[in-house]
């Protein structure tokens, strides 16, 4: 792979802005060569080879310095000397001065190195304020440390006072040493490990610090080209500290939602529980954990770039036969880019405060905890996956040639069976359409370096890949083909006739054997992401009484997509509670609770979508908010029409319906393409779209902005009188149209996250923002 495609390959998405940009640089080195080839071969002189030339004209004009000149000094170093690379201004900008503008070509060299400046400065500038973040964040960790370990000595012995932390202290005892992570005493025989691994790793520590220079572990003295590390240690200071916090570990409960709004917000004081405490280690090994991320990506954005650098200036000499590199690179070298440490040993501290109080000195448990590691392909997926996939091909042929050898589209139990057992078997099809087309969202996001990871919140290595869910919509494909085609089978023939009670409950058996699958407590079955989805559905039926997240109101999106396989649900309840299912018959539509969870159903997914959307407006102060939860309600007053003029028919439902879907239909397509998708924009120097797009092809835009008024547009048909065609019965039509809502949907995921990427990448968010467990005093803050 070339380096260039490697360097992309390695960037952080989110700072992709920020890197050097490597081929605007290369692409000023071809119009360079480009020149000189040009201006060589109209050139009387040029009688070599094409290749020879650009390395034999730069040498022939060069002053000569004789034989036998033995001065090493001023005179050679004039003569190889190309740039003069300095830095000006006080904000200390580099800049490079070519002192050879007046040959052929030279304009283009000096276009070059003033490009090649621009991009180092601004890559040096952004790694020094990145790395001064960070320096800052790990100051508030340090205080986040002394008030957990001050918590974990008032846990262990709750009749210590909390001035009794300066006697435990005189006593020698170290009083990390002294308590487990987990909020416990240790036994004589812990202690004395931990004591022994912590005395090693600071001596580590320490021999390191006075080879380098550097005294005690609070300071970190650099040379004189080098930045400055000032940050408290992680020592454990006097229980005092208790005195001057309150806590931030606030449980997002519906009941703490509800409180709130009666209560004003304070911080509650500490209770020194062993439940407070462990909730505060997991916070605080959290944060450890993204801080560390954050010190890994710090490391690779100051390599990579380097090694640009590196690269370029390779190039340049090779094409321009000027040994102008060394100088450069030396620059570099000397910069804070290249000088500074920071980073290197907040990492090599990191590493050892977290493995010394969060993981008992064990080193493997702790690295494997800040490092985890990547997430690899198993072959065995692929096998299964073309398997299942393959195998599911099969069913749906069999099906088909079922169908059309026994004629059932025209037997007399055809309306009876679309009427009665499809609409079991279409909830199905709905879940596999929803999740090929979420696999295919992962996978456009992958191949576009869209950081889906990081903006649903997935941990790393956790995440489900686009070959995981295509494997698990083809196994539950061939679940629900396999029971279409053996109650297919034992309808049709005379010997499975007797087995009515069996074929019918097939549909239902499948739900049941799904339900119990996405409940396993066995870790199968991407068991991390079942749960994840779970916690989003529980969060998203409790709302508004939870905080909203990303992957909580982008899952509200998807289940709008889903109202019909909610009532597919709801027809299930009745189908075999209610109706007769050994004789295929049901009263259904007859009864008054079935019309009114009719109704119902068909709205929760918008009400909880509204709801967040409320609760977003009163957290946030966004009006934007406001004007979303406005447009679910006015979806809500459509699907309302729409289902009575279903139930009961009459032209004022039918006037009422199509005046209410118009509106919901034009407000829901302007929120898509305008704010969800941030397109159509007048002012962008891409006409009608935005300033930044992932896609190369800007007609892919204008055709998902085209498919997206032409899928809002299908469910029209239920109000415009099309009840039927007729080759197609009304409930196929009915899952037909439900389809074009979930591949709108689906179209729809790949530009909403697209955007929000991009949002992103314009703020340079990387992180996720962890909260801290403790909040200090801010007049101990000042004074400390």
């Amino acid at each position: 792979m070339k380096f260039g495609k490697e360097f992309v390959s390695q960037m952080v998405p989110e700072w992709r802005e920020a890197y050097m940009d490597y081929n605007s640089l290369k692409l000023i080195i071809k119009d360079i060569v480009r020149f000189r080839k040009k201006y060589a071969s109209s050139t009387p002189m040029a009688t070599t080879p094409a290749g020879s030339v650009l390395k034999r004209r730069v040498a022939l004009y060069r002053a000569f310095s004789g034989l036998t000149s033995r001065q090493r000094g001023s005179l050679r170093k004039m003569e190889d000397e190309e740039i003069l690379v300095a830095e000006e201004g006080e904000e200390g900008q580099w800049q490079t001065r070519f002192l050879m503008p007046s040959e052929d070509g030279g304009e283009f060299e000096v276009v070059f190195f003033r490009s090649l400046d621009d991009e180092f400065n601004k890559v040096n500038c952004f790694y020094k304020k990145k790395v001064g973040e960070v320096v800052e964040e790990a100051e508030e960790l340090s205080r986040q440390m002394d008030g957990l370990i001050a918590l974990r000595l008032k846990v262990d012995n709750p009749k210590v006072d909390i001035g009794g932390g300066s006697e435990l202290a005189s006593n020698g005892i170290s009083s990390v040493s002294a308590v487990h992570p987990s909020g416990r005493k240790t036994g004589g025989e812990d202690m004395d490990v931990i004591q022994e691994v912590e005395m090693s790793n600071e001596g580590e520590i320490l021999e390191e610090n006075e080879e380098t220079g550097i005294e005690g572990l609070e300071t970190a003295d650099r040379k004189p080209n080098r930045g400055t590390v000032n940050i408290k240690g992680f020592k454990p200071q006097p229980l005092e500290v208790l005195d001057h916090i309150k806590i931030n570990v606030v449980p997002e409960t519906p009941v703490s939602t509800i409180k709130s709004i009666f209560q004003p917000k304070t911080k509650p004081d500490l209770s020194f529980s062993k439940k407070e405490l462990k909730k505060v280690e997991e916070q605080m090994t959290q944060a450890f954990s993204e801080f560390y991320k954050k010190l890994r990506l710090l490391k690779s954005y100051c390599f990579l770039n380097q090694l640009a650098f590196s690269k370029i200036m390779k190039k340049y000499d090779k094409f321009s036969s000027r040994p102008a590199s060394k100088a450069y690179l030396n620059m570099v070298d000397n910069s804070y880019l290249g000088s500074s440490d920071e980073v290197t040993r907040l990492m090599e501290r990191v590493e050892t405060t977290f493995i010394k109080h969060f993981a008992n000195g064990n080193r493997r448990k702790g690295m494997k905890t800040l490092r985890p590691k990547t997430k690899r392909e198993k072959h065995r997926n692929t096998f299964f996956l073309g398997l299942l996939f393959g195998g599911s091909i099969s069913l749906t042929v069999a099906i088909i040639v079922l169908m059309h050898a026994r004629n059932i589209l025209r037997s007399a139990g055809h309306d009876l069976y679309m009427e009665n057992i499809f609409p079991l078997y279409s909830l199905f099809g709905f879940i596999v359409l929803h999740l090929i087309m979420f696999s295919g969202n992962i996978f456009f996001w992958r191949r576009y370096r869209v950081n889906y990871p990081f903006i649903f919140g997935f941990n790393q290595g956790s995440e489900i890949g686009y070959r995981q869910l295509f494997l698990v919509s083809s196994g539950l494909a061939i679940l629900a083909l396999a029971g279409t085609i053996s109650n297919l089978d034992m309808e049709l023939d005379p010997k499975t006739k007797s087995y009515v009670a069996v074929k019918e409950l097939v549909p239902l058996g499948l739900v049941i054997v799904v339900l119990l699958i996405m409940v396993c407590p066995f870790n199968i079955i991407y068991r991390s992401s079942r749960y994840f989805l779970l916690l989003c559905i529980f969060r998203c039926l409790l709302a508004p009484l939870y905080k909203v997240t990303l992957p909580d109101f982008f899952l509200a999106d998807q289940l709008t997509s889903q109202v019909q396989a909610f009532r597919s649900l709801e027809f299930y309840i009745c189908y075999y509670g209610w109706g007769d299912f050994k004789k295929r018959s049901h009263n259904c539509l007859d009864s008054h609770v079935f019309k009114s969870f009719y109704f119902i159903v068909a709205m929760i997914p918008y009400w909880m979508r509204s709801l967040q959307c409320v609760r977003r407006l009163i957290e946030e102060k966004d009006r934007m908010q406001g004007l979303n939860a406005l447009k679910y309600f006015s979806t809500i007053v459509a699907v309302a029409m729409r289902t009575s003029f279903d139930l009961k028919a009459g032209m004022t439902w039918k006037i009422l319906a199509i005046i209410s879907s118009v509106v919901a239909t034009v407000f829901g397509t302007y929120w898509d393409i305008v704010i969800d998708w941030g397109l159509l924009q007048r002012n962008s120097k891409n006409p009608w779209l935005r300033e930044k797009l992932l896609v190369s092809n800007h007609n892919v835009y204008f055709v998902a902005m085209g498919l997206n008024v032409l899928l809002r547009l299908a469910w029209m048909q239920s109000v415009l009188g099309i009840r039927g065609a007729p080759f197609v019965h009304k409930t196929a039509l009915i899952a037909i149209v439900a389809c074009l809502e979930i591949i709108r949907r689906g179209i729809w995921n790949f530009f909403r996250l697209e955007n929000e990427h991009l949002n992103n990448v314009g703020k340079y968010r990387a992180f996720k923002s962890v909260p801290l467990p403790f909040n200090y005093d801010r007049d101990h803050t000042k004074s400390g």
